[in-house]
Order: structure tokens, then sequence, then C-alpha cells
């Protein structure tokens, strides 16, 4: 029996990691600038049957784990992977957005409504250290981690993690130097006012920066704060540990990796293997890799994914193409909308966004879509059959910081939500063959038969004869975002002219 149960995690192992719903739709359930007032998970207990009733299947949530800004940071300053809001460290008991008994509460609500829950991850740095550590480095080029400068130098590193506020709760594992490769501060040496320039390579036996990462920069193992060595024997060990101690106290469904570029390809891929194994879930799992590059994504899939699918990737490409788009004042090829994304390389693979927390409006890689293209692109990763699509907090609920209004859509992003659920079915059919309109369909299927005509158009309105399907013959097609009125007809061959307005969108569904 024993031999029996161990194939069948290999073998799942081996399967790719399918979501449950092939119409299913991730919300990416924050934004960077939330209210500091610990009420997230809260709000998400008493919101999720809302979010399942939309049409939502699962969300994206942030990361829930103690960083070095206590209850202030987002979650990406990593201090205690085992805190989830329980101890009373850096300055506070819960995190940013909660206690980890409202966290549990908030994921059971979430699956009781049918959502699956993707925890987003840092495993690349630790930030917040109890004090410093004497170590020996070298001074790297900022532009090319590859060329030293001078001779070593002893630093005194922030690397000692001891967690004094757990006192070994959940894990007696401490971080010391030789557990990272980098710093980018020496408290003897100070700084030298260019904000994070003065990088340290540690020396010592196995010191190196990790292959198989990103070439940008020479080689882009080091990020920001102590950078976590994923070469060194302790350290694989702690994260799988930890690992299979965070699925099994949150019960989640899967994961969002952060900064993969900057880790360890084959260190990913065993990890994963690692969790899904003894788990037995087959554990969702999409990787932030931050490039425009689709072959760099497509080369990190390849090598962290041991050739199985069992990993996706964010299509920052196609969000590129929407920014684009959206800035262009009409001028943008549509007919080119897909090409060079990961999409189009990796349909399978590829899970695609509009907005996200790392490009809203205030951020240092902020390039947003503009407003009034944002339902158009919606309705490009909602209403098609390739891709998993995550919509961003803020798009739907809106949001307001400082200085700065990002508006709700949500009245039409509900639209293209039920459309999804219930309309974008069956074989598709495209017509992106013009430079500023263009559209699909979608025949339907047993279950689903009404049928979709979508058009999305960056200039001026006009029409296009699409093929409905054969079974949608001699029938009534409306608008169901109200944008253009009345009924179009499709002739005794299925086919129809349909309309859309200038910088707009139509979906006609068979009335």
């Amino acid at each position: 029996m024993r031999q029996f149960v161990r194939v069948v995690l290999v073998l799942l192992c081996l399967l790719p990691a399918a979501r449950a719903d092939l119409n299913g739709v991730i919300m990416q359930y924050f934004h960077w600038d939330l209210p500091t007032d610990q009420t997230l998970w809260s709000e998400l207990q008493n919101g999720s049957q809302d979010l399942a009733d939309a049409g939502f299947t699962a969300l994206w949530l942030p990361p829930a784990y103690k960083g070095a800004s206590g209850g202030y940071d987002v979650g990406y300053g990593v201090y205690d992977l085992y805190d989830l809001g329980e101890f009373n460290q850096q300055g506070t008991v819960p995190t940013k957005y909660g206690t980890r008994a409202q966290y549990e509460a908030a994921i059971q609500s979430a699956q009781t409504a049918g959502l699956e829950v993707y925890a987003d991850i840092v495993l690349n740095h630790r930030m917040g250290a109890e004090s410093t550590e004497s170590a020996w480095a070298v001074r790297v080029d900022e532009n090319n981690r590859n060329i030293e400068y001078w001779a070593d130098v002893e630093i005194d590193a922030w690397t000692y993690f001891d967690f004094p506020g757990r006192n070994g709760t959940h894990s007696s594992f401490q971080w010391r130097w030789y557990h990272f490769d980098g710093v980018d501060w020496a408290e003897n040496l100070g700084g030298d006012g260019c904000g994070g320039c003065r990088i340290y390579k540690f020396r010592g036996t196995g010191k190196a920066w990790d292959d198989q990462v990103d070439t940008e920069k020479g080689n882009f193992d080091y990020l920001m704060g102590a950078d976590v060595d994923l070469q060194h024997p302790d350290v694989i060990n702690e994260l799988k540990s930890w690992g299979e101690w965070y699925v099994s106290q949150t019960n989640i469904d899967g994961f969002r990796l952060d900064a993969v570029k900057h880790m360890k390809y084959g260190f990913i891929n065993e990890w994963l293997y690692h969790q899904r194994a003894t788990s037995g879930k087959p554990l969702f799992a999409v990787g932030e890799y931050y490039s425009y590059d689709v072959n760099k994504i497509t080369a990190y899939l390849d090598a962290s994914n041991g050739g199985n699918d069992s990993q996706s990737a964010f299509d920052m490409p196609l969000y590129a193409k929407f920014r684009d788009a959206s800035n262009a004042g009409g001028r943008f090829n549509m007919a080119t909308l897909f090409d060079n994304t990961l999409i189009q390389a990796r349909p399978a693979q590829a899970v695609t966004y509009v907005e996200s927390h790392d490009t809203q409006p205030g951020q240092s890689f902020a390039a947003p879509t503009m407003d009034w293209f944002k339902p158009l692109a919606y309705a490009t990763i909602l209403l098609r059959q390739d891709g998993y699509p995550s919509v961003f907090y803020a798009d739907y609920y809106g949001a307001t910081y400082g200085s700065t209004v990002m508006p709700s859509h949500k009245a039409i992003l509900d639209i293209l939500l039920a459309a999804r659920r219930d309309h974008a079915h069956g074989v598709q059919h495209d017509y992106f063959d013009h430079d500023n309109i263009v559209g699909w369909t979608r025949e339907g299927d047993s279950e689903h038969w009404k049928g979709l005509a979508a058009l999305i158009s960056d200039g001026p309105g006009g029409s296009k004869w699409m093929y409905a399907g054969w079974a949608h013959r001699n029938a009534c097609f409306r608008d169901i975002t109200g944008n253009e009125a009345g009924c179009v007809w499709t002739n005794n061959d299925g086919w129809g002219e349909f309309r859309v307005g200038g910088g707009s969108l139509s979906v006609w569904v068979k009335d």
C-alpha cells in the first residue's frame, strides 16, 4: 500500500498543475496602497461569496507573513515566514492585513464559497535582522554583478535572524550570514548615498551568486536585502520544511512565486515538486518573471518546470501591449496585439492581467494601462479561450491613496465576468485583421448554447463580418455591454455584421 501511495504522489507531481475551472478567473485581492488597518482578511471573509457569485474562481492573496516594516509592510520585505500575524515581532502582532486567525478564517470562507486560494510567497530575500555579523565580502559592480572591485573586505552585515518574539515556535532554524549570498549594506562602512548600489558578495566555502538566474546585470541573483543562498543545503531543507508547514496550516491551493528571475530555476522546480508530493495536492503555481521578453519567460518555464508544464507565468509582454495601445492615440496596430506574447507562445501557461500592484500609479515600475482602454483589455483576457485571467483589486473596487484616484470598473467587469462564465465557451474564431477593430466569436457548447461575438476598437468605430457558428443562423444578437443598441441578425450561414463604437467594446450574445 505504501508503495502504491508513493507512486500516486509521484504521478501527481508529473502532471500539469491544472486549475479547477478552465473558465476560471483570479482576483488579485490587494493593491500596494491599501490602508494600514489590519482589515483585509476580515473584509475577504465577509465578501467571499459575493466574489464567487460575480464569477471569480480563485484569489491571489498578498504575502501573509511578518515583514520588516511590521504592520506597514505590504509583505515583500520578508522578515519571518512563520509569523502569519501570531507573534509580537517588528512592533506588531497582526500584519498589515490582520492576524493569523483572521487569515485562516478568510481562506476557509473563500474555499467554502468555491474559490481557490493562492498565497503570494517570497523566498528570495530577508530584511529586518536582529543584529549584524562579521563576514568577508567583495564589492561588485551594480550593473554587472560578475565584476568585482578591489580587495576583499570584512563587513558587518545585517544577517542574524533568530526571531526572539517567536522563540522557536514552529521552527528552530536561525539564519546566519552563510545562508545568504550578499547584501547591500555594511554597517561598519556605511552607505554611499546611491540607494543600494553598493552591493557586497560574501566570500567563503560555496559562496557565489546562484546560477540559473536572469542574465540581466551579468547575474541578477541579488535583488534586495539579504539575498538567500538557494544553493546552500541547510537553506534548501528549511524552505522545503516551511512550505510543508505553510500548506498544512493554511490549506492553500497554490502559489504566486515572487521574483523568480532572481532565484535558481532548478531550486524552484525542486521546491514545487516537494510541496506537491508531500501535500498530495496539485498546487497551482504562477511565477513573476519581470521581463517583457517572451523568450526569457519561456526559458524560465522550461528550466523550472522539468518539461511538464507544471508552472505558469504572468504574461508581461501582453500587459505591455495593453499599456502601449492605451497610450498610442489609436495608432497601435491591434492586429499585432498577441505577437511575441506568452499567451501566443504558451497559452496553457499564461496568466494574463491588465494591472497589478507593481504597475499601479506611484510604484517604481508604474506604467499603467490608461483607464479608457481597461474595459477593452479585460474583455480580451476574459472572453477568449487561452490564458488564465487575473483581475486587479483596484480596477474592480477602485482605490484612492494620496493624490491618486483609480476608478472602479466593477460595472463592466461584472458584465464581462458573467459573460465568461455563461457564454465564453466552445470553438473560437479570430478576426485580428485590422489596425483598429479586431474581434472574435465563441460558438458555445451544449451547456452554454448562446455563444458570443466580441469586438474592440482603439480608434474609430465600425463593423466586422464574423462567423457566429452554424447553430446561430438567423439569430438576433444583442450587445450586453449596452454600448450598442438594437439587434444584429446573422444570416442563413451563421455570419453577422457586428458593430463597435470608437474607442470602445461590444459583446454580442444571442437573444
